[in-house]
């Protein structure tokens, strides 16, 4: 039995901050999404949500350039291999998917000044993974 004079433990951090608990589970949750740089065009650091939703478009633009880029070699190589209506057909489920499950992960934050960026961040990130297995394909 403890003493009445003895203070009693504190409260997780998350209990005493509410807001903070909230911030953590946003964290937690766009947490397996790629960190990239949130920079404005003239190359500082976006400081509003709103600057930080543009950069993080502008970050899926790259990316998916990038994957157009990947996509040409990838189809004429299977085109040369005679699977180019095979990888035509995989990349248009790809595409579906990927759209899909960005929808999905960044439904927590649906209405929020967030969720665009939250969006573009797994569109990006799950864009870069797919990149990297066409031009892997590419190298066979």
């Amino acid at each position: 039995m403890r003493a009445s004079n003895t203070p009693r433990p504190s409260a997780p951090r998350c209990y005493r901050f509410p807001q903070l608990g909230a911030a953590l589970i946003c964290i937690t949750l766009v947490g397996g999404q790629p960190v990239h740089a949130q920079t404005i065009q003239d190359g500082t650091e976006a400081q509003t949500q709103s600057e930080m939703n543009a950069a993080a478009a502008r970050d899926f633009e790259v990316a998916d350039e990038a994957l157009n880029a990947a996509w040409a070699s990838a189809k004429s190589f299977a085109d040369a291999i005679g699977q180019g209506q095979a990888l035509l057909e995989a990349q248009r489920q790809w595409l579906a998917y990927r759209d899909a499950a960005c929808t999905v992960q960044a439904s927590p934050f649906a209405g929020g000044s967030i969720q665009p960026m939250a969006l573009s961040n797994c569109l990006t990130k799950v864009t870069e993974d797919r990149t990297a297995m066409l031009l892997e394909f590419h190298g066979y």
